[in-house]
C-alpha cells in the first residue's frame, strides 16, 4: 500500500493519515487506528505535517526506536485497543530527506474482530473515517456491526411471539408456484403442506421455548404483512420511485407503507423488477422454435436486486430506495459490504448479511450464491457498452449504493438506453420507436410538450452550468434532486442535502461543494455557518 518512492506525491485522504509527533506518540493516533480499521484500512505516518497545500512535510522523530516501542507495547494493551492487527511488519522505519519517519500500515479489520475500539469502552470508542476525518460512531453503527459478528445471519432469528397464521399465504401461494415452475423436474418439496414447505425453505422453525413451529425473521420479511414486519423490524421500509421528469418528484411509486399491498420483500421484489423490465431492450431471437425473452442484462437486474434486498440491515434507518432514472437504475440498502467494496467487486466470496433471504431467492431461480453476482453485473455491463456501474459505501448510517447507468457512447456522444432512435449527424442508430435529434437542439419525449417557464428555464442553467464543469451525471441528478425539493428562496444546509438525496454527510458537502463552485447556489449571511439559498 505504502512506497516511500512516491512519498513526495501523497496526501492526506480517507486512508492516510500524517501526524508530527513531536512530543511521543498522540492520543488521536488510536482513533485513527480504530477508525481504519473500521474502514478499509490505511496508513498512519508518523514524524510528518501537512502545509496549506495539502503537501506532507517531514519533521522527524526525536528517538524512533523508543516511539516504535511505546507503539507495540500499547496496541497489545487490552484497556487501550480491543485487537491488534498488525505484524512486524505493518511498522516501519525510513529516512526521509534527513529526517525519520515511521510509516504504520493498518488493515481493514475483519467483521468478526469488529467494532476495533479502544479504552475499553465500545460505545465511546469506537470511531470511522470519511473524507473529513475520523469521525465516533454512533450506537446504531456499533449495534450493526456487532450483529454482522456471528455466522448465523440476523434473518435465521425465530420469532417466538409470532404465530405463523400472521404470515400472508397469498404470497406464499405465489412464492411455491415460482418454486414449482422453477423446478421442473416435479420437486419432492411440492407434496408438503405449508408449515413443512415453510420450515424447508428456512421460513419457520422448532422454537426452543415452546417447541412448536414459528415463523423466522427471514419467513416475516419474505411473506409477513407490512404492519406484522415493523413490530420487529422498527425501521423497515421499501420505496421504489420512478424519476423520468426531473421537475417533479417521481413520475410512479410503490412503497412498503402504502397499505394496498402486503408490503413484503417477495411481493416487492416482483413489482419492482415488473417496473424495471419496461426499461430493458428484449431483442427478437428464436431458439428451437421458442422465443427467449431473458437477456444477460434481465438476469443482472435481477441479481441486482435481490443483491440489495439479502444484504440489508434491516435495523437500520431509511430503508430499501430503488430509483429508475432516464439514464439510470439506483438501488440502495442500509447496511455496509460485509466482504469490503474490494473483495466484492473481485467476486469468489459470497458473505450475505440475510444467508436464509438469500436461500429463498435462490430456491426460485434468483441470486447467485458463489459470489460472482456483482462481478456478473459489471461484466455484462461492459458487454452492451454501457458506462461502467458504480459502488458507493457510505456510512453514519450505514449504506451502500449501486448505480447502474443506462448510457453508452455512440459516435463520441452520450446515448440514453430506451426505447428510442438516436440521429447523431447523418448516422441513425436504432435504439427503439422513436427519433431524437441531437445536434440541433430539438428533442421529442413521446407526444408530451413540457412548458417552459422560471422553472424549466432554472432547471436549464442549473444543467448547463454542470455541463461546463464537467460534473457527472449522478452528481447533477443530485443536485437537480435539491432543487426540486427546495422552494424558491429557502434556506438549507448539508443535513437537508444528506436528507433529500439519501446519502451521507460526507457526500452532501461535496455537492454543497460543487453547486458552490458552479454557482448554483450562494451562502446566507447572518444565519449561521453553513446555509445556502439557490441564485438561479
Amino acid at each position: 500500500m505504502f512506497n516511500i518512492n512516491n512519498f513526495d506525491q501523497y496526501r492526506e485522504d480517507n486512508r492516510l493519515e500524517a501526524k508530527r509527533a513531536k512530543d511521543g506518540l498522540p492520543n488521536s493516533l488510536w482513533e485513527t487506528y480504530s477508525s481504519f480499521a473500521n474502514c478499509y484500512g490505511g496508513v498512519i505516518i508518523l514524524g510528518v505535517t501537512e502545509n496549506k497545500n495539502g503537501e506532507l512535510n517531514t519533521t522527524g522523530l526525536k528517538d524512533a526506536t523508543k516511539l516504535k516501542k511505546d507503539f507495540w507495547n500499547t496496541i497489545n494493551n487490552r484497556k487501550k485497543v480491543s485487537i491488534n492487527l498488525l505484524t512486524d511488519n505493518d511498522v516501519e522505519t525510513y529516512d526521509v530527506n534527513g529526517d525519520v519517519i515511521m510509516v504504520i500500515t493498518v488493515p481493514k479489520a475483519a467483521r468478526e474482530d469488529k467494532p476495533v475500539h479502544i479504552n475499553d469502552d465500545m460505545f465511546a470508542g469506537t470511531y470511522r473515517r470519511n473524507w473529513e476525518g475520523d469521525y465516533h460512531c454512533t450506537r446504531s453503527e456499533v449495534k450493526a456491526m456487532l450483529r454482522d459478528q456471528p455466522e448465523e445471519t440476523m434473518d435465521m432469528k425465530v420469532l417466538d411471539d409470532a404465530s405463523l397464521e400472521r404470515l400472508n399465504f397469498e404470497t406464499l401461494r405465489s412464492y411455491r408456484s415460482r418454486h414449482k415452475a422453477y423446478r421442473d423436474d416435479g420437486h419432492i418439496w411440492e407434496k408438503l403442506d405449508e408449515e413443512s414447505f415453510l420450515e424447508k425453505i428456512g421460513a419457520a422453525k422448532i422454537s426452543k421455548a415452546d417447541g412448536k413451529l414459528h415463523p423466522t425473521a427471514a419467513g416475516l420479511l419474505m411473506f409477513g404483512e407490512e404492519f406484522l414486519i415493523l413490530n420487529e423490524f422498527p425501521e423497515y421500509f421499501l420505496d421504489y420511485r420512478e424519476m423520468l421528469d426531473p421537475t417533479i418528484r417521481w413520475t410512479d411509486r410503490i412503497h412498503s407503507s402504502s397499505g394496498n399491498w402486503s408490503g413484503n420483500l417477495f411481493d416487492f421484489y416482483f413489482r419492482v423488477y415488473g417496473k424495471l423490465l419496461k426499461y430493458i431492450k428484449t431483442p427478437f431471437n428464436i431458439v428451437g422454435g421458442n422465443r427467449i425473452d431473458d437477456t444477460p442484462v434481465h438476469k443482472a437486474v435481477r441479481e441486482a436486486l435481490a443483491n440489495c434486498l439479502v444484504n440489508t440491515d434491516f435495523y437500520i434507518e431509511r430503508g430499501v430506495v430503488i430509483k429508475s432514472e432516464q439514464d439510470m437504475f439506483i438501488i440502495e440498502n442500509p447496511g455496509s459490504i460485509r466482504t469490503g467494496k474490494h473483495q466484492m467487486l473481485r467476486g469468489g466470496i459470497s458473505d450475505p448479511r440475510n444467508k436464509a433471504l438469500m436461500k429463498m431467492f435462490n430456491l426460485i431461480g434468483i441470486g447467485e450464491r458463489a459470489g460472482s453476482g456483482v462481478p456478473d453485473i459489471f461484466a455484462t455491463w461492459e458487454n452492451e457498452g454501457w458506462d461502467s456501474p458504480i459502488v458507493e459505501e457510505q456510512y453514519n448510517p450505514d449504506r451502500t449504493v449501486l448505480t447502474l447507468p443506462l448510457m453508452k457512447c455512440v459516435s463520441g456522444k452520450k446515448v440514453a438506453i430506451g426505447d428510442e432512435k438516436v440521429a447523431i449527424g447523418d448516422e441513425k442508430v436504432a435504439i427503439g420507436d422513436e427519433k431524437v435529434a441531437i445536434g440541433v437542439e430539438k428533442e421529442a419525449i413521446g407526444d408530451e410538450k413540457v412548458a417552459i417557464g422560471v422553472e424549466k428555464e432554472a432547471i436549464e442553467t442549473i444543467k448547463s452550468r454542470l455541463e461546463d464543469e464537467n460534473i457527472s451525471r449522478i452528481m447533477t441528478s443530485n443536485i437537480l434532486n435539491v432543487y426540486n425539493n427546495v422552494a424558491i428562496n429557502q434556506e438549507f444546509g448539508r443535513k437537508d442535502v444528506a436528507s433529500m438525496n439519501n446519502c451521507s454527510y460526507a457526500h452532501a458537502g461535496k455537492i454543497i461543494y460543487v453547486m458552490q463552485k458552479s454557482q448554483i447556489i450562494i451562502p446566507i449571511k447572518g444565519k449561521g455557518k453553513g446555509k445556502y439559498i439557490f441564485s438561479v
